[in-house]
């Protein structure tokens, strides 16, 4: 390898989560603002541009104007928001987040997140390794009871976190309808430990309820906390995300910023799911699913977020606000492999796309639709919230991915 090749791969080390200006390049503060196409692709510093902002990310560039032609056909209830080393590049609102009151989805709406707060576990299960609270390579019976021995005595936190326990779930009651918090916790805990092995620990069992149940009780298990009170505490106020939260059924259904899901019926209707307990979701993915019947989410998974909240978040994953620097690089660092350049981490599936690392979780449930993206060798955060169905989720963070980095990425966000 020669020189300038060490020198590349240096600098790309200095700058890979916090941009240009930890690799000591100084960007002035306060609202992006662009001189236009032209003077944004002359202001190429670093590995992929590093301090350039591609043309098709601004405001009426080619992912806006995709996402408005998605809007306009009715395809899209949501909003979407590109920012740089922190600062808004393109931020667009669409549709109602309240039908029935109109009330306008905006930037500071707070969107479900399915899935896609799936990584909060991963990363409250790091914050208490840093601290030595636990070891990744504790077995689940050094802090749970109640589990078969092979799970208790095989099975790893990092096994769980990584996607690869082995372990198979029960399909869950998507028909019951919680009326508490503890109704949900009981009714998680139990389902947890019904968990059966069905492949030996290591094997990639990606979406196993087990590896976002177990995690979230081994939290609970260390701190003496609930998991949603834990990971509010500990994560939300510490990255500042003053919008987010594990917002409950009644907070739903009253609370004026944050989006209601619109879920669409079999006969081509849409219904708020939170107001319709009694309807279901026809997709055979989602087969008689309705996110509104949860009281509140279930441990280790989902929550609501902003779509700043979410851009804040990733800058502190970045800036070791959230996490130690090493132990954030442990969180995205690639696992298991997925496809030729897609792997898996610790619950963030990560990508590589031209010459760059891309980090992206995404989720979906019946009238929800959440992706967020990081990247950090330019500093770019990429967020898509959506509260209705029909969204192209995949197809929207493919786009994303492209007017960032102008390359086409082989898979869309993880889900």
């Amino acid at each position: 390898m020669d020189s300038d090749s060490v020198r590349g791969i240096d600098r790309r080390r200095l700058i890979k989560w916090g941009g240009a200006a930890a690799a000591g390049v100084v960007t002035a503060g306060g609202p992006l603002v662009s001189a236009g196409p032209g003077h944004a692709d002359s202001a190429s510093t670093g590995p992929s541009g590093g301090d350039r902002v591609p043309p098709d990310t601004l405001p009426g560039g080619a992912y806006d104007r995709y996402v408005a032609n998605l809007a306009a056909e009715g395809r899209f209830s949501g909003v979407v928001l590109l920012s740089h080393r922190g600062r808004t590049v393109l931020s667009r609102s669409y549709g109602m987040a309240d039908r029935e009151r109109r009330i306008p989805n905006h930037e500071g709406t707070a969107f479900c997140l399915g899935s896609a707060g799936k990584p909060f576990h991963a990363v409250a299960i790091l914050q208490l390794a840093q601290r030595g609270g636990l070891r990744l390579s504790d077995t689940v019976g050094e802090y749970l009871e109640g589990f078969a021995k092979e799970i208790a005595e095989q099975v790893t936190i990092h096994h769980l976190i990584s996607g690869t326990s082995g372990l198979n779930t029960p399909d869950e009651d998507v028909r019951r309808v919680f009326r508490s918090r503890e109704e949900v916790h009981e009714f998680c805990e139990q389902w947890a430990r019904q968990s059966k092995p069905v492949a030996a620990p290591g094997t990639p069992t990606d979406h196993a309820g087990a590896e976002v149940a177990i995690p979230a009780l081994i939290v609970e298990a260390v701190t003496g906390r609930t998991y949603w009170d834990y990971v509010e505490e500990n994560i939300f106020k510490r990255c500042g995300m003053t919008g987010s939260a594990f917002y409950t059924r009644p907070q739903w259904l009253t609370d004026r910023h944050i989006a209601h899901p619109y879920m669409a019926l079999a006969d081509g209707r849409e219904v708020d799911a939170v107001r319709n307990l009694d309807q279901s979701s026809p997709a055979p993915w989602v087969l008689g699913k309705n996110p509104g019947r949860a009281f509140i989410d279930a441990p280790g998974d989902g929550g609501f977020a902003t779509a700043p909240d979410l851009v804040r978040f990733a800058r502190a994953l970045g800036d070791g606000t959230v996490l130690d620097r090493p132990w954030a690089d442990v969180l995205t660092a690639a696992k298991t492999p997925h496809g030729p350049t897609s792997f898996g981490a610790y619950q963030i599936p990560v990508h590589i796309v031209g010459d760059q690392w891309v980090f992206q979780r995404a989720g979906a449930n019946p009238g929800v639709g959440a992706s967020w993206s990081i990247y950090p060798y330019t500093g770019w955060a990429g967020v898509i919230l959506s509260n209705s169905d029909g969204a192209p989720l995949q197809e929207m963070g493919r786009r994303e991915t492209q007017a960032i980095t102008g390359a086409s990425p082989g898979g869309g966000p993880g889900g």
